[in-house]
């Protein structure tokens, strides 16, 4: 059973390869729980979208499906919520993870809708995540995120000291994470920031400007501690 169960799963992960310490009931738990993830992945046809291998935890929900598009292998955790309110939505590509209690939120305004948030291929995003899109936000490519990553594309305008900040309206320049970066729990992403490839951010960082590849960030405000180099 062991080895069919791992067949399978090399179709989402080719390196795969369970522990030899792994029990059977730990098994049959881990079997039990994909086998009605999957079937819940099912209801994706209601929507009039083919679920394409999707894994769905409980509660998932979903706002403006028609603009939500996804690659094979999705998986959602229990209570995930996808809203693609913007211009572009929400599009996510092939082997994408997204932890329980995650929202994945273009925008709240109708009367200014957001722009977009796009994930590439094989990121793995953990529990509790905020990934705004206002001013459109992409995670590209193989980037692992730990938990309570927190991405935020827009500010509020506040000029004037007359006017409640709300009614002063906001800007939005929208947010490049590049493709292998590791970011660490915790973290918190402001708009304008650009990431190169192969960052690493330290967890708790808060992120207010861009940074060149393969830097390694940490702090508050998030600074370069190091640059990573070829061996």
């Amino acid at each position: 059973m062991k080895g069919l169960v791992q067949r399978i799963i090399r179709m989402r992960n080719p390196n795969f390869s369970f522990d030899p310490n792994l029990n059977t009931v730990g098994l049959i738990s881990f079997i039990w729980d994909q086998v009605w993830s999957m079937l819940r992945g099912c209801k994706l046809l209601f929507l009039g979208k083919n679920p394409k291998m999707a894994l769905l935890g409980r509660g998932v929900r979903f706002f403006n499906t028609p603009k939500i598009t996804f690659g094979k292998f999705l998986k959602l955790g229990d209570r995930v919520y996808l809203s693609a309110l913007g211009k572009k939505g929400i599009t996510l590509g092939n082997n994408v993870s997204i932890g329980a209690y995650s929202r994945v939120v273009v925008s709240t305004s109708l009367n200014h809708i957001g722009e977009h948030i796009t994930i590439g291929n094989n990121v793995g995003i953990g529990e509790y995540a905020y990934l705004g899109g206002a001013g459109g936000l992409t995670i590209d490519d193989d980037c692992i995120v730990g938990q309570y990553l927190s991405c935020h594309p827009e500010n509020h305008v506040a000029d004037d000291l007359e006017t409640p900040i709300r009614f002063q309206g906001v800007t939005r320049k929208g947010i490049y994470i590049g493709k292998n970066c590791w970011i660490g729990s915790k973290v918190t992403i402001l708009d304008g920031v650009q990431i190169g490839d192969g960052c690493i951010i330290a967890a708790g960082a808060v992120v207010n400007k861009s940074f060149p590849a393969n830097s390694i960030i940490g702090g508050v405000p998030a600074k370069i501690l190091k640059t990573r180099s070829a061996k």
